[in-house]
């Protein structure tokens, strides 16, 4: 059973990431009938340490020595996490937590200090979308996966950006304790006790623009044309070549075909569209070249792992979906 907790902390630490876990494990909830922890916040650099937030410190009694008892180890984000170096006492206390059968959780870039101590090796794990290619580079051994909320590959649990560290601590408590336990938890912290999709939805990231003029009208025409069919017959005879030339340079210039490049300029429109008007799904699913509500709602699951109307409640407020 789940029954005693720590979050380890080094200089420069995130409150709110460090306040996600201590909402979860350090608040006792006893009069509601809820489980409760031993919960310590741990320190790896002394008794007082820095945050990112100016003339915020953390002050705790708790070494190292206290990883030794805990269930769960947690390790919120904090500054530089993916460029510094990780006191060697730290890398080993979170490897022999792990081998005598311990859990440890990471928010945002907290799995940095996973990665230095060697725990992803071969896992699936998270990571804020941010750090998402720099985990990759560092720790290439790691199989990264940028948009999900959090991974489950126990002992080892890892989580992206911030608030997704709601999503795994909630996780860890429906799996050791139920979910009875979890939702009375999530409806303290009003917060819902699981969210659908993965980060794919906050994700900025128009498709770059060819570096290189070969396509770079037939891009422009479709960015202006994505509520028309059209083939890629067509698209190469705008650009004066043979199809299979014309499908060549596109891969070369753009990193991807004709059909996935027009498909995710359509889910960026109707991401836009949904953000910024009222306009119904088959409306926003005909202005963004889907047809239909239906193939919409298809391709949107597909590409940011939510539905339309979600998406629509996450950023406009539930008023907007109604």
């Amino acid at each position: 059973m789940l029954k005693n907790v720590a979050a380890v902390l080094l200089d420069g630490a995130h409150p709110f990431e460090l306040g996600v876990v201590c909402e979860v494990f350090g608040v006792d909830r006893s009069d509601d009938g809820l489980p409760v922890y031993d919960f310590a916040v741990v320190s790896a650099e002394g008794p007082t340490l820095g945050t990112h937030v100016g003339g915020l410190t953390v002050s705790t009694p708790y070494g190292l020595d206290r990883l030794d008892e805990a269930d769960l180890i947690t390790v919120p984000a904090g500054s530089d996490y993916a460029r510094r170096v990780y006191p060697p006492a730290l890398l080993d206390a979170l490897r022999r937590a792990v081998h005598r059968g311990a859990r440890v959780l990471s928010v945002c870039s907290g799995v940095f200090v996973l990665g230095a101590a060697g725990l992803l090796e071969g896992r699936r794990c998270a990571v804020h979308w941010h750090h998402a290619d720099e985990l990759t580079r560092q720790y290439p051994g790691a199989r990264v996966e940028a948009d999900v909320l959090y991974v489950d590959e126990d002992p080892v649990i890892t989580s992206a950006g911030t608030a997704a560290g709601i999503d795994a601590c909630l996780h860890i408590v429906r799996k050791e304790q139920g979910p009875e336990v979890a939702n009375k938890i999530a409806r303290r912290m009003v917060v819902p006790p699981h969210r659908d999709g993965g980060q794919a939805q906050y994700i900025e990231r128009p498709l770059p623009r060819s570096s290189c003029d070969t396509v770079g009208e037939v891009l422009s025409w479709m960015e202006q044309h994505l509520d028309q069919e059209v083939t890629v017959e067509q698209l190469a005879a705008r650009a004066h070549m043979s199809p299979r030339t014309f499908a060549r340079r596109f891969q070369q210039e753009t990193g991807t075909t004709p059909y996935r490049w027009i498909l995710r300029q359509r889910v960026l429109l109707a991401q836009r569209l949904l953000e910024a008007t009222d306009e119904t799904m088959d409306a926003v699913a005909w202005r963004a070249g889907f047809g239909t509500a239906a193939a919409l709602r298809h391709q949107f699951v597909r590409a940011l792992g939510t539905t339309p109307h979600a998406y629509r409640r996450a950023f406009r407020g539930p008023e907007a979906a109604a």
